[in-house]
């Protein structure tokens, strides 16, 4: 358990930077105490961790130090090997980015590591597409989520079983279903007198796209816990 405990805070000073003592304790779900014991052990181990005092201290890495390490047990190096899904990320524009991470998490599994993730990819693939169709490509997919990224709303036109309309939307997250992409937004702007709702919308139904200034995405909304109870009230 500390073993496992240690390689967590390692990870996050290591990605995050600077991290208060609170910040690791509530991560870890342990005691500021225990989060001080574990720094020790760190320390004594040669990992030079640094302490910074005061409102805006906590415990940092020393600069320009970094590990090889990357906290993966087989089994979560199996699975991200099994997860990567290379036709959205390739839909997406991340096809070779995608294949850079995976050279590189491999080559920082240790060999033993390395032979076992490479057996999921050639014994599992996932395929999307439902029977007797292709995944075609979707126009305005990489703008959308540039979009959806740098948190920019659009004016899009439409095509609905209305008929085409114009529509101006803050993008809040996209989501692919059985090789389909759909994209959840709220209107832009708002609706006077209270907070907009979300609503989904088909990415292939659009016919045009303007990415516009930036807007503030509203801070609890949850992309997965919108998708589950969106879907359930249409499947109702």
């Amino acid at each position: 358990m500390r073993a496992s405990r240690l390689v967590s805070i390692l990870m996050m000073l290591q990605t995050r930077g600077r991290v208060s003592a609170r910040v690791l304790a509530d991560h870890l779900e342990v005691s500021v105490r225990t989060v001080y014991r574990d720094i020790d052990e760190l320390s004594a181990a040669g990992v030079p961790v640094v302490v910074e005092r005061g409102a805006a201290g906590g415990f940092e890495l020393l600069d320009g130090w970094r590990t090889t390490l990357t906290g993966l047990t087989p089994d979560e190096s199996q699975t991200l090997f099994l997860s990567g899904l290379p036709g959205p990320a390739a839909e997406l524009g991340l096809g070779d980015t995608m294949a850079s991470a995976h050279l590189k998490l491999l080559a920082a599994l240790p060999p033993g590591w390395q032979r076992e993730a490479e057996r999921v990819s050639a014994r599992f693939h996932v395929d999307l597409a439902g029977w007797y169709r292709r995944i075609a490509p979707v126009r305005h997919l990489r703008a959308l989520a540039d979009a959806v990224w740098a948190d920019r709303w659009i004016a899009i036109r439409y095509e609905s079983w209305q008929g085409v309309v114009d529509r101006e939307l803050e993008p809040l997250g996209l989501v692919i279903k059985a090789g389909e992409w759909y994209l959840a937004a709220q209107p832009h702007g708002g609706t006077r007198g209270r907070a907009p709702s979300p609503r989904t919308y088909r990415v292939s139904s659009i016919r045009e796209l303007t990415v516009q200034a930036a807007f503030t995405r509203p801070a609890r909304f949850d992309l997965s816990a919108y998708w589950s109870e969106s879907t359930r009230r249409f499947e109702r």
